[in-house]
């Protein structure tokens, strides 16, 4: 990325601002050379009255000249790059060209920069010849989230007395883009306790895509290869196997943005970690071929840009996943008390693979939670500990707190594989143990309440476990 442009003096403010602009030892200048003005009228003291006025008339003439003085300087700024990850470093370059035909004096270069990613970088350039270049640069970080605007680029002028100093901007500015960590993940078989609404072994296929058996006929230019020879054969003529459209395995990605189920702030809390996590999942699943819809709790669906339900994973996926990372650049917390919105907008349809990101949970809001479940094929819940980020302790956790173990008894029993998150736990770890999570089956007449997989039946829970027949094992869906 590059901004700037060409900067001609003066600016608009004519000499008042170029007055305006006197260094401190300008000033110093100019007062000295009035007090000895004062002075030697007082005292009837014309030599003295001589070094007043030179005094006084240096740091003025330096004013006039340099505010006369017409610099035409381009600058450009170039990001490397304009899109990182939190943590990481990105490289501004800074170019300044003189595009008069007169040299110009001594230069300082400033760019603005939030505090955010440092303290602003100032250059001293000497000279610039006419029609030459300088190139400085400099590099900014930051550990948040957030798109962060660089520029506009200053150029200080001075006069070689260092009297005065203008200032001159340039219009144009740059963004960059500090998006969540992503963290490669494992690839598992995440497999449905129910069949749902199509099992997963279908939406694998699916991902290769099958031959059509309807073969049609041979048109120039198809590969010979595809030639289908028992059609042939019967019809008399060259018969081609047609090619299915591959259908994407459906994933929504559900991110928990409640102000009030996440504790403390900054690069380490409980949300950045929520924040992180459904970046590398919906990464993950991207590169897998899913096509991936990012959801929050206030209802809002990032459906991609095709606005077909999800961003299309495949070979196609690096701008994709660059649209999504930048989506998640400036999620921020929600005002939201419950997850009905993102219930309501989950009822609406099959959405294949579910993963969910949630914060603190209360009974009822654990019981909206369960209720998602009925229309997914598998679903995945990471559940922050708020407990133990509260206390900023780090380690593995310990099933001592009552609060969560019931919620994810809650959770496990509406058939989620639900997972509680510490501070220090990694996603790789966590995603790979969502493989050994038991969910939870259905009886065999489907009433009585859920069941928990490998176990008898501990009492009724909150509500009623997806419908449907149990599903084959071994089905599911490969991540």
């Amino acid at each position: 990325m590059t901004g700037g442009g060409t900067e001609e003096a003066p600016e608009p403010g004519g000499l008042r601002a170029a007055l305006a602009g006197l260094t401190t030892r300008g000033r110093s200048f100019l007062a000295a050379g009035v007090a000895a003005a004062v002075c030697a009228y007082a005292l009837g003291q014309t030599d003295l009255l001589r070094v007043g006025l030179l005094l006084a008339a240096l740091p003025l003439v330096c004013a006039f000249v340099l505010h006369r003085t017409r610099y035409r300087v381009a600058g450009s700024r170039t990001l490397a790059p304009a899109r990182v990850p939190a943590a990481a470093e990105s490289r501004v370059l800074l170019r300044v060209e003189n595009v008069s035909r007169l040299p110009t004096g001594v230069l300082m270069l400033q760019d603005r920069v939030p505090y955010v990613l440092g303290p602003r970088p100032r250059f001293v350039l000497d000279r610039v010849e006419a029609g030459g270049r300088r190139e400085v640069s400099y590099r900014v970080r930051s550990d948040l989230r957030g798109r962060y605007p660089l520029g506009p680029l200053q150029l200080r002028l001075s006069d070689p007395f260092g009297m005065c100093e203008l200032t001159r901007s340039f219009s144009d500015e740059d963004t960059l883009t500090v998006v969540p960590r992503v963290e490669p993940l494992p690839p598992v078989r995440l497999t449905g306790e129910a069949s749902g609404y199509g099992d997963g072994r279908q939406r694998a296929l699916a991902l290769a895509g099958e031959d059509d058996v309807i073969p049609r006929g041979y048109r120039h230019g198809d590969d010979l290869r595809r030639v289908h020879w028992r059609s042939t054969a019967r019809y008399g003529e060259l018969m081609v196997r047609r090619e299915e459209q591959p259908q994407k395995a459906r994933c929504t990605v559900l991110l928990d943005t409640r102000r009030t189920a996440h504790q403390g702030s900054g690069p380490d809390s409980a949300f950045e970690w929520a924040v992180s996590g459904a970046a590398s999942t919906a990464v993950h699943l991207l590169e897998r071929g899913f096509s991936v819809r990012f959801l929050t709790d206030t209802g809002t669906s990032v459906p991609g840009p095709d606005g077909g339900g999800g961003w299309a994973g495949g070979t196609e996926s690096a701008d994709t996943v660059g649209l999504l990372l930048d989506t998640l650049a400036v999620v921020e917390h929600s005002a939201e008390p419950g997850l009905a919105r993102a219930y309501d907008v989950l009822r609406g349809g099959n959405e294949g693979l579910l993963v969910a990101f949630f914060g603190d949970l209360d009974e009822e809001q654990a019981a909206v939670a369960g209720r998602m479940r009925q229309r997914s094929g598998a679903a995945v819940a990471f559940v922050l500990d708020g407990d133990a980020w509260s206390r900023g302790a780090a380690g593995p956790r310990t099933d001592t707190g009552r609060p969560l173990a019931e919620r994810l008894r809650m959770l496990r029993e509406a058939g989620w594989k639900a997972l509680p998150v510490s501070p220090g736990d990694a996603l790789p770890a966590l995603w790979r143990q969502a493989d050994q999570v038991a969910g939870v089956r259905q009886g065999p007449s489907g009433g009585g309440g859920p069941t928990p997989a490998g176990g008898p039946s501990t009492g009724p829970g909150p509500g009623p476990g997806p419908a449907g027949p149990v599903a084959a094992p071994g089905s599911g869906v490969t991540t």
